[in-house]
């Protein structure tokens, strides 16, 4: 089945050299220390904090509208100290979803509304579902999906997953058309 063209005005969105396209709509707190490796897609009143802490993202994400991106945290006696937070290659956050893991994996698909839990590690190759509550200090092993709140594993993935994450990011790229 053919992915449907998405369509924007190209005057709402900031392209890079890399290919990025980030959202005029967005919130990119520190964006020095924001890094985004090719061809990501930020979308619509996105927030990315990264004057916590750094934030580096793989190629071809895509960063659903009205998403969070925080680093995650951990509280001491003296205060808070925040860690930096890494997203692999070709991963799909998608839409309200709050992401406050240590670090994701490549070819990782999140739903929509997805809250993940500080300091969350999700392997490579993995899935959360739609409207589904990760636990704090989780960690998703490669090749599962996990769905429910608290979320679980309810399924185990195919081998292929990585070439299908791969075919659905470079596809929502190709598609996402400015005009």
């Amino acid at each position: 089945m053919e992915q449907q063209d998405i369509f924007y005005r190209k005057s709402d969105y900031i392209e890079t050299a890399n290919n990025n396209k980030v959202s005029r709509q967005s919130v990119l707190c520190g964006s020095q220390n924001i890094v985004l490796g090719g061809k990501t897609i930020i979308q619509n009143e996105c927030i990315i904090r990264g004057d916590l802490a750094n934030v580096r993202f793989g190629r071809q994400c895509v960063i659903g509208s009205k998403s969070v991106i925080r680093p995650p945290f951990k509280k001491f006696t003296k205060g808070v100290a925040f860690f930096p937070f890494q997203m692999g290659d070709h991963v799909m956050v998608g839409e309200g979803s709050i992401v406050n893991a240590a670090s994701i994996g490549s070819y990782v698909n999140i739903g929509k509304n997805v809250v993940i839990g500080r300091r969350s590690f999700i392997k490579d190759c993995s899935a959360i579902a739609d409207n589904s509550v990760l636990p704090p200090e989780t960690v998703v092993p490669p090749f599962t999906l996990w769905a429910g709140n608290p979320a679980k594993i309810v399924a185990e993935l195919p081998e292929s997953t990585q070439d299908i994450m791969v075919d659905l990011t470079r596809g929502y790229f190709h598609h996402f058309v400015g005009r």
